[in-house]
């Protein structure tokens, strides 16, 4: 098949890959043009533009009456840019905010956004706008020969391809778009330090970057702050077009409290103080009594955070709050633009001013040589005149007595028709002596002018000078102090959350039905405690607020969590599932507390176990580690503390049988199954006919408490030598009367203090 046929109805073929390849194709180009990417003349993408050029059309200058912005979106969305009406009042907010765009273009009246929520700005049926003295940067030749124009979407109007900047809005204003395949992202500068690094480099075509940073500092935020980065790393940035670098906000110190004063660029100063409240509530924050915003129309941003005490280490908690919210922010830098030659690309600093002062250089030869052609033309009406009041006599006769006087008057006194046509509609008022020397005296300065202006467009060394004159007028009118101050500092850290919390002894107490609380101390009965209905006391491990608490499993999976953020046991807790992902069936049988070198025997139910360290057992993960890997049909067990290498395994199974040996017997690993702790045939284990119903580990001159249902009973160091085998038998039956059956745990005892 060929690419491209037509049937026989007349419709056009062609494969599918081919019409979506150039379709999408199609697509990006229009969005990375027309949409997302700024043009390096003037520095706005296409919807900006159209906004300002329409707001001008209707007259709306900085002189003028503000007019409502349903009028202008109206006039933009109808005439020039045919898309949602809601995304184009948008693009016009974010010319009007004054923490947005460091220069604004449109000078809005009402409701149009605050930094603390950009998006709130009123409905444009009811905000009013003009533009901004600054606009007159980007519109003040535009009637000067300087642009070049294009036919708007139905062919109807005309708008200009580029407006014709007098300064690098690009840099000034910067922008941020994402289009198809590529992304923008420029900082504001200030205009003072964009104007004098333009004149550097039209002085000297050949200054480096770091030349040119003697005039740029960095960008120029315009929320003010204060960026942090390294002047080396700002310097990687305008060299290669990409990086990022850091802000942060400023604060100072005021009766003892810390008053921040300046937001970094596009932070919400109501967003900051909820992250520092959810710090405060979750006792991250115990050095801070308060934060409040006393922001007013005097002091547009003023944060107040109030200490505990004077003793609290102001720079100490700044940093920390700088590494844990929006008080310093990372900013990406992707000079992304749409170079002279119509073709996006990354350009560095130097790159940009060079290409823009192209750019300016001929907009201001074409504004010459529009102004030449002008005055040209009318010094040719002006020697056309003058010959009338030389011949006046002569003119009225022919204008009196021809039927076609234009043919007889161009014949006459060799004028050209422009000429003619001006004599013929001369009035006659104007034919006085005194007009003649008023047409004199302009054919004189016009043609000084006419000289002056080309000797300008003769001379590069003249028409780069006019250039700097003029962006250092401009400089003067529109520019100001930098608002952004840098300043290397070391990036921020967040105060180890282990030094905010008291280290104190806790009990953590875990029920039945995996429900997690904990105490302070360690004299904590955990039966006298409330529980929900249905669940009942599983276990309780004793420990510091600081330590991990760890818990395991029915499958044989550890978690982990903070001892000190698990709710207090003065309720009933709250459920482990909410903070953890165990599978699906799995109960939680045992929890420990301890230092990361403490000794524990984990096993399952099926009489196979192993001794292992604590630090094998710690995870981050929600979902846990497989630590025991649990036979099928079998259960993990509650975890023993191993006290010592001579203490001694208790094993006790569910058909009464008591069995103890030394815990040196059994192995220490990491993870896995375990060596067998006591014999239970297979077949017994699968269908659950015998299982290990208890054990424990028992330190020397210790005793062993064997709990069932209705009570406990206590086996003593002495009596637990009548059970003593070796590893992996059967043990043998508990004294007579003691239930054989129903048997819950063993908990081992301490050895009486000597």
């Amino acid at each position: 098949m060929q690419d491209q046929e037509l049937n026989f109805e007349g419709v056009e073929r062609q494969p599918l890959r081919a019409f979506t390849e150039k379709a999408y194709l199609d697509y990006s180009m229009y969005v990375i043009l027309d949409r997302a990417l700024p043009s390096i003349g003037d520095g706005l993408k296409p919807v900006q533009r159209r906004i300002i050029y329409a707001m001008s059309e209707l007259g709306l200058s900085a002189a003028s009456k503000h007019k409502k912005s349903a009028r202008t979106v109206g006039d933009v969305i109808g005439k020039f840019h045919p898309h949602g009406d809601s995304a184009c009042y948008e693009a016009m907010v974010l010319m009007a905010q004054p923490f947005a765009y460091r220069y604004p273009i449109v000078d809005g009246q009402g409701n149009w956004g605050s930094q603390d929520d950009p998006k709130s700005f009123a409905a444009m049926r009811y905000t009013e706008a003009k533009l901004t003295a600054y606009a007159d940067v980007l519109l003040g030749e535009l009637a000067h020969g300087t642009a070049d124009w294009t036919a708007n979407f139905d062919g109807t109007l005309e708008e200009p391809l580029i407006l014709p900047a007098r300064l690098p809005n690009l840099l000034l204003n910067g922008t941020s778009g994402i289009a198809v395949g590529m992304a923008t992202d420029i900082p504001p500068h200030n205009l003072r330090e964009v104007a004098a690094a333009c004149m550097q480099l039209l002085e000297d075509p050949e200054a480096s970057t770091a030349v040119l940073m003697k005039h740029i500092k960095g960008p120029d935020l315009p929320t003010g702050a204060e960026i942090i980065s390294p002047r080396a790393d700002l310097k990687a940035i305008y060299e290669s077009g990409t990086g990022s670098f850091k802000a942060r906000a400023t604060y100072r110190a005021e009766d003892g409290n810390v008053v921040i004063t300046a937001f970094p660029h596009q932070v919400s100063p109501a967003r900051v103080q909820e992250q520092i409240a959810e710090q405060m509530r979750a006792k991250k924050l115990p050095m801070l009594e308060d934060v409040r915003d006393e922001s007013d129309h005097e002091n547009p941003v003023r944060l107040v955070l109030v200490p505990r005490s004077n003793r609290v280490d102001l720079t100490e908690v700044m940093n920390h709050l700088f590494a844990t919210t929006d008080l310093e922010r990372n900013y990406r830098v992707n000079l992304n633009i749409i170079g002279l030659d119509g073709r996006p690309r990354v350009l560095g600093l130097k790159a940009i001013l060079s290409d823009w002062l192209t750019f300016r250089i001929a907009t201001v030869r074409r504004r010459l040589e529009h102004r030449l052609e002008k005055v040209s033309r009318r010094l040719h009406i002006l020697e056309g005149l003058l010959a009338v009041y030389l011949n006046l006599d002569e003119v009225i006769r022919i204008i009196r007595h021809e039927d076609e006087p234009k043919p007889v008057l161009m014949k006459r006194f060799a004028l050209s028709e422009e000429q003619t046509e001006e004599i013929l509609n001369t009035r006659l008022r104007h034919l006085a002596r005194l007009e003649e020397m008023k047409i004199r005296e302009e054919q004189k300065t016009l043609a000084a002018e006419r000289s002056d202006i080309e000797a300008l467009l003769a001379s590069e060394t003249r028409l780069k000078r006019l250039v700097a004159a003029e962006i250092r007028a401009d400089a003067d009118k529109h520019g100001d102090d930098r608002r952004t101050r840098i300043i290397e500092r070391e990036a921020a850290q967040a105060i180890d959350e282990t030094a905010l919390i008291a280290n104190e002894p806790v009990t953590v107490v875990l029920s039945s039905g995996g429900w997690v609380r904990a105490a302070k101390g360690h004299d904590i009965d955990p039966r006298s405690l409330s529980y929900k209905s249905g669940d009942a006391y599983q276990a309780l491990a004793h420990g510091r607020s600081l330590q991990q608490a760890v818990f395991l499993d029915s499958t044989g999976r550890t978690y982990c969590l903070p001892a000190h953020s698990l709710p207090s046991a003065r309720g009933q807790g709250e459920p482990l599932s909410g903070r953890l992902n165990p599978p699906d069936g799995a109960k939680f049988v045992g929890v420990i507390l301890g230092e990361p070198e403490d000794l524990w025997l984990i096993a399952s139910d099926a009489g196979y176990g192993f001794v292992t360290r604590l630090q094998d057992m710690i995870t981050d993960r929600r979902a846990g580690k497989t630590l025991l890997n649990v036979p099928q049909h079998a259960l993990a067990l509650p975890p023993a503390r191993v006290p010592g290498e001579d203490a001694l395994v208790a094993v006790l199974s569910s058909e009464g049988k008591l069995l103890v040996f030394p815990v040196r017997d059994v192995p220490q690993m990491p993870r896995g199954k375990g060596n067998k702790l006591y014999d239970i045939p297979g077949k017994k284990v699968a269908a659950r006919e015998e299982f290990v119903a208890g054990l424990a580990v028992v330190a020397p001159r210790g005793s062993l408490e064997v709990w069932t249902a209705e009570k406990k009973r206590v086996l003593g160091w002495a009596d637990l030598k009548e059970y003593r085998g070796e590893r992996a038998h059967r043990g043998a039956l508990l004294p007579r009367g003691w239930p054989r059956t129903g048997i819950e745990r063993l908990e081992a005892l301490a050895p009486p203090q000597s």
